[in-house]
């Protein structure tokens, strides 16, 4: 029997966690919820609207191997080079359906990119309008990684565009990405973030374009991010905050107090505790040079959340919480990049945990998965069988949610790889 309890967020980071066993003899009733429930207390969420996750049974350990009956299967080619699959898995849980997009890196024409809803990092839309700000070349989308939800909308972890360069990161948290290196080959791990200030090569900027200032940290904000976020980027904290603005290469403000609602003309550094009398050193009419970007110039790069797979070894516990899931992989043997979107919370199809996510993957044939923003996030957008751009899943909120940024997939005939 199948229970829905909900999950108890402490935070949101980077791995998610949740013990699973076969018990000894079957529990029901008030007694397995209050065991579930304990459990889950000090997980983190899965998603990034935080909604509770409906709890799958135990699968045995004789049950593990055994691979789900498939069905209702559908296939078309949405550009040379970029294959779409639609089906049906079913095991002793229940039905899933899944939709596949199938990337050959190095066909033609063919790339892969970030893709914005709008101008400004916090700025929010829906995959269908990711990939038409990407116009006619964008084939196929998926959302990407966790955002700000209930605040203020921006990304959680990574991001660099093709054609804007770098967007946002941390250099300590939601560090995991994927990314499509120098030389055109795709990769899934840590890509540091470089930020400094050269005058002043002891203060560590912690994070860029972030929805949060960095307890003890140094936070960056430019015109990417749009106007200033006042207090909102300290949690509230408005004692021991410190806000520079640098422009033209030199200081022009610093105060203890932080606006609001002004446009970014150059670049503003927020510092919190530690980072706050830092920040204190920086004269008006000092020299300040800052640099922000990721390690090895990626050609672009989208942050996710646990690594699924590495080098084909599942990487996560969960094997219990249900969720829509969204994740993107590499099959280094045949060249291609996987991108994955599994429907859930719907009577058509019941979910994933994050193990029965990277065991798909896995039998896609990656060798290393990221997971993506799931739950109502979880969207694929692309072409149809008539070449029409639409909806291809079915998103658990019943339409598509507005989110922070996605993954693109482009062709453009005559074009060489890239």
């Amino acid at each position: 029997m199948r229970l829905r309890v909900g999950l108890v967020a402490a935070a949101l980071v980077a791995t998610a966690f949740v013990v699973d066993v076969w018990p000894d003899a079957p529990r029901s009733g008030p007694e397995e919820r209050a065991a579930l429930t304990a459990a889950e207390a000090d997980q983190p969420r899965q998603t990034s609207d935080g909604l509770a996750g409906e709890i799958a049974d135990a699968i045995p350990p004789s049950m593990r191997a055994t691979a789900p009956r498939i069905d209702n299967r559908r296939s078309w080619r949405m550009a040379p080079g970029v294959q779409f699959r639609r089906w049906d898995q079913t095991d002793s849980r229940g039905q899933v359906r899944a939709y596949l997009v199938s990337v050959d890196w190095d066909a033609p024409g063919v790339s892969l990119d970030y893709g914005s809803p709008g101008r400004h990092v916090p700025d929010r839309g829906t995959v269908s309008r990711i990939l038409g700000r990407e116009g006619e070349e964008a084939v196929a989308g998926t959302n990407g990684g966790f955002f700000d939800i209930y605040d203020t909308g921006a990304p959680l972890g990574i991001g660099e565009d093709r054609q804007r360069g770098f967007l946002h990161g941390g250099r300590y948290t939601w560090r995991n990405a994927f990314w499509i290196d120098g030389d055109g080959a795709p990769q899934i791990g840590r890509p540091p973030l470089n930020a400094s200030i050269a005058e002043y090569p002891q203060m560590e900027i912690t994070n860029a374009n972030s929805p949060r200032a960095r307890e003890g940290g140094i936070g960056l904000w430019n015109p990417k991010w749009g106007d200033t976020s006042g207090y909102s980027i300290t949690d509230g904290q408005q004692r021991g905050v410190r806000m520079v603005v640098v422009e033209g290469g030199r200081v022009v403000a610093n105060t203890t107090d932080l606006s609001r609602g002004r446009a970014i003309r150059g670049q503003v550094l927020v510092g919190r505790g530690a980072g706050a009398d830092q920040l204190a050193q920086l004269r008006v009419g000092a020299r300040a040079t800052i640099h922000a970007g990721l390690a090895g110039d990626p050609a672009f790069a989208i942050g996710g959340e646990s690594v699924l797979l590495s080098r084909g070894r599942v990487r996560v516990h969960d094997d219990r919480v249900l969720h829509p899931r969204t994740a993107i992989g590499i099959d280094r043997d045949r060249g291609r990049v996987l991108l994955l979107v599994a429907d859930g919370r719907q009577r058509h199809s019941r979910g994933l945990t994050m193990v029965e996510l990277a065991r798909t993957m896995k039998r896609l044939g990656a060798d290393v998965a990221l997971n993506l923003d799931g739950g109502g996030s979880s969207e694929m957008v692309g072409r149809d069988q008539q070449g029409r751009r639409r909806l291809l899943n079915q998103p658990s909120d019943g339409q598509q949610r507005e989110v922070a940024d996605g993954v693109v997939v482009r062709f453009a005939a005559g074009r060489s790889r890239g």
